[in-house]
């Protein structure tokens, strides 16, 4: 697929300037602290050494006090708790991190995640019956229930209290909980509007630490389940999430729970563990459970105590994700067969595609495969409980929610984020939801938006990566959303004469400037084994390429990552 390279705009170019000679730094290096927004040496000192104290005090957030102090009366008269969460990452992460800690209170607690095909997403009606039921007068909903409105109605009915801790938009009523935690929330004051679920999560139990007289320093071994929760969710590494990933990174490489050891130890991970990491190799596993049996067994192994218990749960996640690729596997290609056999698909800016047989776990899944082969906001939907539910994704600059709320008068139930967001509808509705659909985003899209960007950071000479530069490259991560790894522009460039294609199409080179022969960087194009043609007989080509480490048998090497590649 054609990708569109968009140099972004250097910027102030005094202010480059002057953080380059303020920290002794490549020009290049002080464009992307600036694109960062760091204007001075205090800033980008805070930036490249994070520190606890960097995070905001939790009773700013709107709630927060009331939250605190239902909690306490709970724990002060005995009640039971049911800590309450979705089945994905971010909800399992997040009941496990509150699940631990109000164990460490010695709260009369367990957990409670909802069957994804029996409940649905979010708050059931089944779970607070299931709480009436078994004695618990107060649940700590995580990672869902900010529209709620209706169902913590009916808690409340049944006396049962909510403490909602969610981080997607409310709808124009909030529920009538005791607390309502969300930094979205338009009365919120709280100044970092980007947690995930689990953040939220976190900062209940940091405000419930700090009444206790504990340090941050002493939270630290809960920001493992908060970087995994803001790996798996794509929220925002920049701000308080950046610090709370870069120690929650540092828990994970240093002394990770059992639950995390014995997935890095079956997945034979001898790297330093990344983001990368987290989203292509933990992230999934976890996911695994909720998408095909119970998310509820996703917690059992991050909330394990003994090696042992976390061995076996994690090779029952393991095997459960093994079954889950097969199945998108073949969910992708039946649905590729469906849009190639339907003739108005090219002419198409939107992608809407359901089949009653798929399996609910994978449809979101399979929406980001078929953007990777059409390049549009795409919806993969099945049916479930006698309705059509699935998934939507979305490409850049475009915010999907919205189209879908757009459609909202079609649609049972919807919500989500601007990139990713889920839905369910009639039937008898999905002809007509895809034809509006599509009306939306016509209206709305950008012909830009409709082909794979590559922003490129700056332009690169390779003379000036030494090993300075490599070192303060690194201190820019964690990467991720609003902090991605930098990818630079390098011109003029050739192949040793070394490049073939390995694996599945991948495109193994030696770079080298022709003007300096001397100095080699072994690269790698994923997927670009096509380019093969443009490096031999010492033609030059220019590429898009980001720097990074390549661990291997305990040695650590620099590689290019090269994203696209032109001739001269």
């Amino acid at each position: 697929m054609e990708k569109r390279w968009q140099l972004l705009p250097e910027g102030n170019q005094a202010l480059i300037d002057q953080l380059a000679k303020e920290l002794s730094i490549h020009r290049v290096l002080a464009t992307l602290l600036v694109r960062r927004g760091i204007k001075n040496f205090s800033e980008a000192r805070d930036f490249f050494r994070p520190t606890l104290e960097q995070l905001h005090n939790p009773m700013l957030m709107r709630d927060m006090e009331k939250a605190v102090a239902r909690i306490e009366k709970a724990l002060l008269s005995g009640e039971k708790i049911l800590v309450y969460g979705d089945y994905d990452v971010d909800g399992t992460t997040a009941v496990a991190l509150v699940y631990t800690y109000l164990r460490t209170l010695n709260a009369q607690c367990d957990f409670y995640i909802p069957d994804r095909y029996k409940e649905g997403y979010g708050i059931s009606f089944t779970g607070i019956e299931y709480a009436a039921a078994h004695g618990y007068s107060l649940i700590i909903a995580l990672d869902c229930g900010i529209k709620a409105v209706e169902k913590i109605k009916a808690a409340n009915d049944l006396q049962v209290d909510f403490i909602i801790c969610d981080h997607h938009r409310p709808g124009d009523v909030l529920p009538d909980a005791v607390a309502v935690l969300d930094p979205k929330r338009d009365d919120c004051p709280y100044p970092f509007k980007e947690l995930s679920g689990c953040g939220i999560g976190f900062k209940l139990v940091q405000a419930l630490a700090e009444k206790r007289g504990l340090s941050r320093a002493e939270l630290m071994p809960y920001l493992d389940f908060v970087a995994v929760s803001i790996a798996a969710d794509l929220v925002s590494i920049a701000g308080e999430n950046r610090v709370l990933a870069y120690f929650g990174l540092q828990r994970i490489n240093t002394d990770p729970r059992p639950g995390f050891r014995a997935m890095i130890r079956q997945q034979n991970i001898k790297k330093s563990i990344s983001i990368t990491e987290l989203v292509f190799v933990i992230a999934p596993r976890i996911n695994a459970a909720g998408r095909l049996e119970h998310g509820a067994k996703a917690v059992e192994l991050l909330i394990a105590s003994s090696v042992e218990q976390a061995e076996a749960a994690s090779q029952a996640v393991n095997k459960t994700n093994s079954n889950r690729k097969d199945i998108d596997t073949f969910t992708t290609q039946q649905a590729v067969e469906i849009l190639e056999n339907y003739p108005q698909h090219a002419q198409r800016r939107s992608t809407v595609v359901f089949h009653p047989s798929w399996h609910k776990g994978v449809v979101g899944i399979v929406a980001s495969r078929l953007i990777e082969r059409w390049y549009r906001p795409t919806i993969v939907l099945t049916e479930s409980n006698g309705v059509a539910t699935g998934s939507a994704r979305s490409v850049k600059d475009f915010d999907v929610y919205e189209a879908i709320e757009a459609c909202g008068d079609l649609l049972d139930q919807f919500g989500g984020h601007t990139y990713a967001a889920g839905l369910t509808l009639k039937i008898e509705q999905v002809e007509k939801f895809k034809e509006r659909f599509e009306e939306v985003v016509q209206k709305t899209i950008l012909e830009k938006s409709l082909v794979p960007e590559i922003e490129i950071d700056a332009e690169l000479s390779l003379d000036d990566v030494d090993g300075k530069f490599v070192r303060v490259l690194r201190q820019f991560a964690p990467f991720g959303p609003d902090n991605m790894s930098p990818v630079f522009c390098v011109r003029g460039a050739a192949d040793r004469g070394w490049a073939r294609v390995v694996g599945n199409n991948h495109l193994k080179m030696d770079i080298i400037n022709p003007k300096t022969p001397d100095r080699i960087f072994p690269a790698i194009g994923f997927g670009l084994g096509a380019h093969l043609p443009e490096t031999t007989g010492g033609k030059n080509f220019d590429l898009c390429c980001s720097l990074e480490d390549n661990e291997w048998n305990g040695q650590t090497s620099l590689q290019l990552s090269v994203k696209d590649m032109r001739a001269c």
